[in-house]
């Protein structure tokens, strides 16, 4: 049965209705099953059956996605195997959209529902922890959002890996790395053990664009984005875009997150987000001088 041809057919029970996502080792389909209702059923691609290390991956996925159970993470439902290599994974269909859609046609978002996000983020994050898992992907693509009820659901275990794996286990020789350039913390490339505050580092990053609609580094290529995560520290949060208003509370508490060394951030994702929350909640910060001169006399010729 080939991934073309899936559409329209009926796989272990799943009825499948349509494409809704594609990527390199998988594709996911909107399917429904009669005790399990509407799911999202991904199904591993046929080049790939043969391939032991991606069906060790695939199957990972859905071992370490069954292990955290969290309102914030999509529940694995089943993962089984139709015919021999046909891998499927189904999960709990999540409402909403992905967030870096949502988030490239909103951004900067209020503090508030940025408070939200990270928040519920950072909650479905720290219960992998706890199960001892390092989820390793933290990125707008991977995250689920209902603007709608502000709903946030976590995806993709694909890359996480074991907290405590040995070191010759966990590794990454520099050059080499797992994850997304843009989201993924230095220490992954410099060959360091990845640990829980990697992923500290990408939901920092993750605030940071919901807040501005910008990265913290701006490399124009992988290599440019590679050397300035190893070399330079990473522009500060009010100097990411020509007018962007954010407190200096709000500032320290994102770079901090972002702290080069994995010692000087927060002890944990939920000290963050707590961090975070407390400093979008305090008042605004006023605007510049000059432009509350300008405001003062408008209002002064309104008054005349």
């Amino acid at each position: 049965m080939s991934r073309e041809s899936l559409v329209g057919t009926t796989l272990a029970g799943y009825e499948i209705r349509s494409v809704v996502g594609e990527g390199g080792t998988s594709a996911v389909y909107r399917a429904d099953h009669p005790t399990h209702g509407t799911v999202a059923l991904k199904v591993l691609r046929d080049r790939l059956r043969q391939d032991r290390t991606a069906v060790q991956r695939f199957v990972r996925e859905a071992q370490y996605g069954g292990r955290v159970l969290h309102p914030n993470v999509v529940r694995t439902i089943e993962i089984g195997e139709a015919e021999p290599g046909l891998h499927f994974l189904a999960i709990e269909w999540a409402g909403g959209e992905i967030l870096e859609k949502y988030a490239k046609k909103h951004c900067p978002i209020p503090a508030p529902e940025v408070a939200d996000i990270v928040g519920q983020i950072a909650a479905a994050v720290q219960a992998a922890h706890d199960a001892g898992i390092v989820h390793r992907d933290l990125k707008p693509e991977n995250v689920m959002y209902d603007p709608a009820s502000r709903q946030v659901k976590l995806l993709d275990f694909g890359i996480a890996a074991e907290a405590d794996q040995s070191a010759d286990e966990r590794l990454t020789r520099a050059g080499f790395f797992v994850g997304t350039l843009m989201y993924v913390a230095p220490e992954a490339l410099s060959g360091e053990m990845v640990t829980a505050a990697a992923d500290q580092y990408s939901l920092a990053t993750i605030a940071y664009f919901l807040l501005s609609g910008c990265h913290p580094y701006s490399g124009k290529s992988p290599r440019e984005m590679f050397t300035q995560l190893l070399s330079q520290p990473p522009l500060p949060l009010g100097k990411a875009k020509e007018g962007l208003l954010v407190s200096p509370a709000v500032e320290a508490v994102v770079m901090k997150g972002l702290s080069k060394s994995p010692a000087d951030r927060y002890p944990d994702v939920k000290s963050f987000a707590a961090a975070l929350r407390g400093a979008l909640d305090a008042p605004a910060p006023e605007p510049p001088k000059g432009e509350a001169g300008v405001f003062g006399k408008l209002k002064g010729l309104f008054k005349r």
